[in-house]
């Protein structure tokens, strides 16, 4: 049983991204540090860890001495990532304050300054995350949110190759949530998310669905 955080801002601009509202424009109310720690330790024989989540929550001034404090309850940490802050990973990690990381793994990376909607992204430090990650020094997946128009059998193949031999990787069903950044998008089906399964299992440990 988690509380997921949520944090606002992100640097990347995938249009599919389905919780705009934490990227673009005005973003919701913030809620103040003092709730959300009343919040946990009111709940400390409930509640065993937090989701760090957002947004980009690596974005975030403050986030170690945050999670230490997050630490300092017991809790268990998850923290979600697009990977473009190695170095604040390996930080974070290496301290200790991080339990399990779900990266996100955009796209082939051909097709990365595409899915991410940034022209001319250099894709250097998710290949650094990656690399970190697959050595072993805190438990992980890597996950693929699959959108009709940005997304085939190519570019899952070379997405999954990129990320060889992986303990977990997680196949996303997209889910149009009216609030996306752009506009134009849609699922693959069942059937085909079942064949996409197929084609990159081959290339890490275990591969599964999410959303089917």
């Amino acid at each position: 049983m988690a509380c997921t955080v949520f944090t606002g801002g992100c640097n990347l601009r995938c249009p599919f991204c389905h919780n705009a509202s934490l990227v673009v424009g005005a973003m919701p109310d913030e809620i103040p540090q003092s709730e959300l720690f009343s919040y946990l330790e009111k709940r400390r024989k409930v509640l065993d860890g937090i989701c760090l989540t957002g947004g980009e929550p690596l974005l975030q001034d403050g986030v170690e001495d945050f999670l230490k404090r997050v630490r300092e309850l017991g809790y268990s940490i998850k923290l979600d990532t697009n990977g473009t802050f190695p170095e604040k990973l390996r930080k974070l990690i290496e301290s200790g304050l991080v339990d399990y990381v779900a990266m996100d793994i955009k796209n082939s990376p051909e097709r990365y300054a595409e899915t991410v909607g940034v022209p001319g992204f250099d894709d250097s430090p998710i290949r650094e995350s990656i690399d970190f990650l697959l050595s072993g020094s805190v438990d992980y997946e890597f996950r693929t949110t699959v959108v009709r128009e940005l997304h085939n059998a190519e570019s899952l193949a070379a997405a999954a190759r990129s990320i060889q031999g992986a303990k977990r990787y997680y196949l996303q069903k997209f889910v149009d949530s009216g609030e996306l950044i752009g506009c134009g998008f849609s699922a693959v089906s069942d059937e085909e998310m079942k064949e996409f399964l197929e084609l990159v299992s081959p290339f890490v440990q275990s591969a599964a669905l999410r959303g089917v």
